[in-house]
């Protein structure tokens, strides 16, 4: 049954990127700006996701930036898009989630990833060996929830903060890997299609297919994050993009700098195979204005039939990205309810 745009959760991915000429400082005050408007719009949640060692993004320490933009918010609620469990012992993220637990009741997500979110060189560092591995991930993601049980009060060791307190666990992943295991603990799933598009289709067969019901879900609950640079026309929205092209080429090149600020082209900037490595990376990418934007979100929705969609918006501009996410959560409604906002004004 295809789904209404109008009535889809659409939530935020904040990667929370460091712009070119700007600090990270920078950065957390915009991030807190765009979760206290999307709230106003109506997203359903802000995640935001750890990533260590790279010059481009500011959210290594994610439970520390959550508590700061849930403080600064106050019905939206507020996540990891996730935490990267094989750097942190299971009951360290139980204790570090139940904090937040406490502090804002009913607005917490844990989102759980595999990955290490870095290079292995660092992955050491955080770890301080690897006798461990991703291979322990199952093993880790239980002993996590075990520690948030209520039933974990007779144990000796023990989360509290966090013991029997409600904080939806969601696994994340860009393979199979994760949908599988979802479904076989019944936990809600969200895809990294807007940087991993190769499986996506597959992971969600999968985790359909495997979805046992259990105390935490009743049914298959599936959300997939996209890339959304959405403009007030398409001219616009593609000039936009170049800083997103950038930093996708950096990823592809294995560098890591600040997020640049737009060009006029990407002619020159980039090799032909490095176009299509982008190209093939970004393939969920729905770049333009108004009208473009909602017939690729709502084909990617009518193909996937998500539950839920997550954007990420790799924009230079903050009165952009705040543009464009205004411009996402108006999606299927009618032309009239998008008015031209001040700062859309200030990009004029």
């Amino acid at each position: 049954m295809p789904k209404n745009l109008t009535e889809l959760p659409i939530s935020v991915l904040d990667l929370a990127a460091i712009r070119s000429g700007y600090t990270a400082a920078d950065t957390f005050h915009n991030s807190l700006d765009l979760a206290q408007h999307a709230e106003r719009w109506g997203y359903t949640r802000y995640w935001l996701a750890e990533h260590h060692n790279m010059a481009s993004i500011a959210s290594s320490a994610t439970s520390v930036l959550i508590g700061h933009i849930a403080g600064g918010t106050s019905t939206i609620r507020v996540g990891s898009g996730g935490v990267m469990l094989p750097n942190h012992a299971p009951l360290v993220i139980a204790e570090q989630f139940g904090t937040l637990a406490t502090l804002y009741p009913g607005r917490i997500d844990l989102g759980l990833g595999r990955a290490p979110g870095t290079d292995q060189l660092t992955a050491h560092a955080l770890r301080r060996d690897l006798r461990g591995s991703v291979d322990d991930f199952p093993q880790n993601v239980q002993e996590l929830l075990q520690y948030l049980s209520a039933e974990n009060s007779t144990n000796r060791v023990r989360a509290i903060p966090g013991e029997g307190l409600d904080i939806p666990v969601w696994l994340l992943g860009s393979s199979t890997y994760s949908a599988q295991l979802a479904g076989y603990l019944g936990l809600p799933f969200a895809f990294a299609s807007h940087f991993a598009p190769t499986h996506l289709q597959a992971a969600l067969n999968l985790y359909r297919e495997n979805f046992r019901p259990s105390q935490y879900l009743s049914a298959p609950y599936a959300a997939a994050c996209v890339n959304v640079i959405a403009a007030d026309t398409d001219a616009e929205a593609d000039r936009l993009a170049t800083s997103f092209y950038q930093l996708a080429l950096g990823i592809i090149r294995g560098t890591s700098k600040p997020m640049q600020p737009p060009i006029d082209s990407m002619r020159g900037v980039w090799s032909d195979m490095e176009q299509a490595a982008v190209g093939q990376m970004m393939a969920y990418a729905f770049i333009g204005g108004p009208a473009r934007v909602q017939q690729q979100v709502q084909k990617f929705v009518d193909d996937t039939q998500v539950d839920e969609l997550l954007a990420v918006s790799h924009i230079y501009d903050h009165a952009a990205r705040l543009r464009s996410y205004e411009l996402l959560a108006s999606l299927g409604k009618p032309t009239a309810s998008l008015p031209a906002s001040d700062y859309a004004a200030e990009l004029r």
